[in-house]
């Protein structure tokens, strides 16, 4: 098993050969990955436990309230009202979930065939939706009409969507090809 400065040594000369970088602090990293469920429309005390549970058994990490910062009428939202639960992983619990997410729980979700090169955004970072948290086999015991989806942010310090996909396609994230 590589060791993650052989990972990142190996990682440089890949990206080297594309982006002709001079220097290994040139290359981009992941920093973290941001994962966030929606509590809004549960007005039940025990789904949204639940939800607490789940994304703190998935994670390993006790999720912290997000709470809303205007009142907004059209929506019946309060400020102050919690509207969501988000984690976020940094080091090695962040390389754990990447592992698991992309060894695990990708493969059993249904019909899939790649992650979509869409998500990348202008400042490298990539956002990908899970629609049944029961992919992860923490979560999988439950009864079925619990489930729920959520969202996972990977944050880069890459510069372009390029630079990005190279990385994350470096990762190990099973990226599609654009036709």
């Amino acid at each position: 098993m590589q060791t993650t400065t052989e990972k990142q040594i190996k990682m440089f000369d890949t990206l080297k050969k594309q982006f002709g970088y001079t220097n290994k602090m040139q290359t981009p990293k992941l920093t973290k990955i941001v994962v966030a469920a929606k509590v809004g429309s549960m007005k039940e005390k025990n789904k949204i436990e639940l939800v607490i549970d789940r994304l703190a058994q998935i994670t390993g990490q006790k999720p912290k309230a997000n709470v809303a910062k205007k009142s907004i009428a059209t929506f019946k939202l309060r400020e102050g009202t919690v509207i969501g639960h988000s984690v976020t992983l940094r080091g090695k619990r962040m390389g754990d979930f990447l592992d698991k997410l992309i060894h695990i729980a990708l493969p059993r979700t249904r019909d899939f065939r790649g992650l979509n090169v869409s998500g990348i955004d202008e400042m490298g970072n990539y956002s990908i939706g899970i629609k049944e948290h029961t992919i992860f086999p923490e979560a999988a015991d439950e009864e079925l009409r619990d489930v729920f989806g959520f969202g996972i942010t990977f944050v880069t310090t890459a510069k372009t969507k390029e630079e990005a996909e190279a990385l994350l396609r470096e990762l190990g994230l099973p990226i599609k090809k654009e036709e």
